[in-house]
């Protein structure tokens, strides 16, 4: 920067002020300097900020990419909260491996296992196939545990039947056992069995041939069998789906194996791929296998001892192996006092025992001072300790275990009625044991044939597969209870798909039969007073519902009959009891054995010593009229047409001839009194002391029919099949033998138009209905004709009206009325005194 001189006289300038000058101009150069170094400053200030940001984020994200990786694949359940964000990385490294350890394997170890395993991925149709098992195979998720454990029993089934011709086929573990061990803090699910193992060539092999040739034929078949409308389940245990089941529930599933033959190896998948390594642990297992599902986030559940304790007893109960559960109890258990707490209590002891004198055995040992402590213990607890009885032989089993067995299953405290204990072969082979209870279930009847019935438990090869059927007993047998076992049915299907199973229709059909043959050699005392007390009406429902068992349960119906007045008959017993040429079983139908036996129905039948069953139930017409004939005898309502007797020619002609003479009176109750009431009147042989009775037609309802039919709760009255029946006309059958209608038929014949025989047939015709057990359609006419035969029998005017009561005079208008009269009163003897006062003053004035 050059100096500038003043414009002025530049020698006249002093040697100070160019000084100054040249100062001034320095200070103003390091000024600008300095604004110049500071600007570039600044700029180069902000590339390295935004540089360091660059570097910040960058370094962020590479931690958030670490911190997804997830070794094991499980999800912690305090992950994300507050007191993580205080934790270094090196505590956060430590609670993962912690977290991840599986049976002495770190994270790392794992992380290394992993890296080192020999991979396989599943071909894409398997997708596919997972999709429908967890989805359509599958309903109920809880079902995985069955399926593992039902794996574990065929296992320990193997080595035992490898056992039988190998001595050394036990010698790494000799015990035969499923044990199942639940660890919540890993979210980790064990089941362990010490069954005959796998080795890499056979788990790559079982576990993994979904994978391979199988899956394509799994899938074709199974499409091709819902596309021709056929059942599925024969394919499931073709295939070994049942382990899949585990994927339910799981989201990764380990399994470690050992056999006899190989290594012990673990096996991993998550479904999607599975890897397979040589355990670096060695043999820990001895021989076995070990599945650990670590369980999905929703299915927590079945973490809980409780609901695995559950699981087992309902699905597997009668497995053949022990199964144990890891769980835990509180003991009370004594425990030595530690000195400190000794040094209290003996203080304690010398301040209340000062004025006591001391013991003389002073020699004798001192116990130790203990206290009573609850402690928490865990140990291995035994699940399936009833046996399955089914399974052996029915002559070793004695009539105590029966009774055990059937309290244990059922959780009835009575004991059974009865059993049957079978061994069904042919198109279908099972084992079975049925009970009757001993007293009917409560609510058997309520939503009869909608509730589904959950006494039959269906059993696979001991593994419970389900009780909610429908179909496996019919509906009139919802109270018998037992178990029904079969290896002839697949085991890895889901419910929906088992019940229509064409095997289990073969089941039901052997069920019935045996359960028949259990209740018919019921002895006859025992059946007629509890059986029959508690199970009768089922047996009528049977004979109504089931064709194809009609005959048998027929033998096994019970009635109340004109033979006895207390003991029950069967069928059986009134066809021995029969008259000679007797050919019809005659019934009578009422609301009680009272009201059955003094019907004018029956009348006759008794007289002539016919034995009549009576129905006193409201099924029992329903169950007479699904049962056409027993043992070649057809069923004869009394109360309606067809009841006819052996006559011989003499009593034939003498009824021909009273028909004659009883013409009239029978054709002018028809067209006159009675016209579009009933049908016909004839004569009557059914009727001995009653005047008339009114008879349905063969094919109408009788008195009780209809009565039960309006009695229905869903009658609307707009069915035609019921009007039908209802609208169907009666035969007024009359008794010639008897005084009124007698009289009748004089008045009749003297006069067709007396009103008084009008009166009478009508009477007559409306107390036959109400006898015979049918409504009056008018009830007000029927007594008012009563009344009108009353007055004339007692000689009442007919036209003299019912004297009117007088009306009662309210309380308080009395009252007023009282009250009115009083003042009435005293007015009236205030004018009397009045008056005699004036008259009195009129009389002095008179005097004066």
């Amino acid at each position: 920067m050059r100096r500038r001189r003043s414009s002025s006289d530049p020698s006249s300038e002093s040697l100070a002020g160019r000084r100054y000058r040249d100062n001034l101009v320095n200070v103003v150069y390091v000024r600008d300097l300095y604004i110049n170094i500071s600007y570039k400053r600044h700029v180069n200030m902000r590339k390295l900020w935004l540089i360091g940001l660059l570097c910040a984020l960058l370094a962020f994200t590479s931690v958030r990419a670490e911190d997804e990786v997830d070794v094991d694949g499980t999800v912690e359940d305090d992950l994300g909260k507050s007191r993580d964000g205080s934790r270094t990385d090196d505590e956060v490294v430590q609670r993962e491996e912690e977290a991840i350890q599986l049976d002495g394997l770190n994270a790392a170890q794992l992380k290394e296992l992993r890296e080192k395993s020999e991979k396989h991925v599943f071909q894409a149709e398997v997708n596919r196939m997972m999709k429908l098992i967890i989805n359509s195979l599958y309903k109920n998720k809880e079902i995985f545990l069955r399926e593992l454990i039902s794996n574990a029993s065929d296992a320990l089934d193997k080595i035992r039947l490898m056992s039988l011709t190998n001595e050394d086929a036990l010698a790494g573990n000799e015990e035969l056992t499923i044990k199942i061990k639940s660890d919540k803090e890993k979210n980790m699910l064990h089941i362990t069995d010490t069954g005959i193992g796998m080795t890499q060539e056979e788990l790559v092999k079982n576990l993994g041939t979904i994978a391979k040739s199988g899956t394509s034929e799994f899938l074709n078949k199974m499409t091709e069998m819902q596309t021709d409308d056929q059942s599925t389940s024969e394919l499931i245990g073709q295939f070994g789906v049942g382990f899949y089941s585990a994927f339910l529930v799981a989201d990764k599933v380990i399994v470690t194996s050992k056999h006899n033959n190989g290594t012990q190896q673990i096996w991993e998948s998550d479904s999607n791929a599975f890897s397979v390594i040589e355990d670096p642990r060695g043999n820990t297992l001895g021989r076995g296998s070990t599945i650990t599902l670590v369980m999905k986030e929703e299915a927590s559940d079945y973490l809980e001892l409780e609901t695995i304790k559950n699981l087992v007893k309902k699905y597997s109960q009668f497995i053949n192996f022990p199964i144990y559960v890891w769980s835990s109890k509180t003991e009370t258990v004594e425990e030595p006092l530690d000195e400190a707490e000794a040094e209290a209590e003996k203080d304690e002891a010398e301040t209340d025992e000062e004025a006591e004198v001391e013991e003389e055995d002073e020699d004798k040992e001192k116990k130790p001072k203990t206290k009573k402590v609850e402690k928490t213990v865990w140990d291995w607890e035994l699940m399936n300790d009833i046996k399955p009885i089914w399974q052996r032989q029915a002559k070793e089993v004695e009539e105590d275990e029966y009774t055990a067995f059937y309290k244990t299953f059922s959780k009835d405290t009575e004991d059974p009625l009865c059993h049957i204990h079978f061994t069904a072969e042919g198109e279908v082979t099972f084992k079975s044991i049925l009970f009757v209870p001993g007293a009917a279930p409560r609510g058997i009847f309520d939503e009869y044939g909608a509730k589904k019935n959950d006494y039959i438990k269906l059993f696979v090869r001991r593994v419970f597969i389900t009780d909610d059927f429908n179909d496996m007993m019919p509906k009139y047998l919802n109270f018998v209870k037992g178990v029904v076992d079969s290896d002839d049915l697949p085991l890895n299907v889901s419910r929906e798909t088992l019940q229509q199973h064409k095997l289990l229709k073969v089941i039901r059909k052997k069920l019935v039969r045996k359960t028949l043959d259990m209740i018919k050699k019921i002895a006859d005392e025992k059946y007629n007073e509890k059986f029959w007390k508690e199970f009768g009406t089922n047996i009528k429902l049977g004979v109504i519902e089931d064709h194809s068992n009609r005959t048998r349960l027929a033998k096994l119906l019970r009635f109340h009959t004109s033979h006895s007045e207390t003991e029950l008959s069967s069928l059986e017993q009134y066809v021995e009891r029969m008259k000679e040429k007797q050919d019809k079983i005659y019934f009578m139908a009422g609301t009680s054995r009272k009201e059955a036996q003094s019907s004018p129905f029956v009348e006759t039948l008794l007289k002539k010593g016919y034995e009549v069953v009576y129905l006193t139930e409201p099924v029992d017409e329903y169950c007479i009229q699904a049962l056409p004939e027993f043992d070649g005898k057809r069923f004869q309502n009394v109360a309606k047409e067809g009841v006819k007797f052996e006559e011989s020619d003499k009593a034939k002609e003498r009824r021909e001839a009273m028909v004659k003479d009883f013409e009239p009176l029978t054709n002018w109750m028809k067209e006159k009194p009675l016209k579009d009431k009933v049908e016909k009147v004839v004569l009557s042989q059914r009727l001995t002391d009653s005047p008339c009775a009114l008879v349905a037609s063969q094919y109408g309802w009788s008195g009780n029919m209809e009565r039960i039919m309006k009695a229905q709760a869903y009658q609307t009255g707009k069915d035609i099949s019921t009007n039908y029946y209802a609208s169907q006309k009666k035969t007024l059958e009359i008794n010639p033998r008897h005084p009124l209608i007698k009289e009748m038929l004089k008045r009749v014949n003297e006069n067709e138009d007396d009103q008084t025989a009008s009166d009478l047939a009508v009477v007559l015709f409306e107390t036959a209905t109400l006898r015979s057990g049918y409504q009056l359609a008018d009830t007000k006419e029927y007594g008012e004709r009563i009344e009108r035969m009353l007055r004339l029998s007692m000689n009442v005017d007919l036209t003299e009206k019912v004297e009117e009561e007088p009306e009662d005079v309210p309380e308080e208008t009395a009252e007023e009325e009282d009250g009115e009269d009083e003042e009435i009163k005293a007015d009236d003897e205030e004018d009397e005194a009045t008056k005699e006062t004036e008259q009195q003053s009129s009389s002095e004035k008179d005097e004066l």
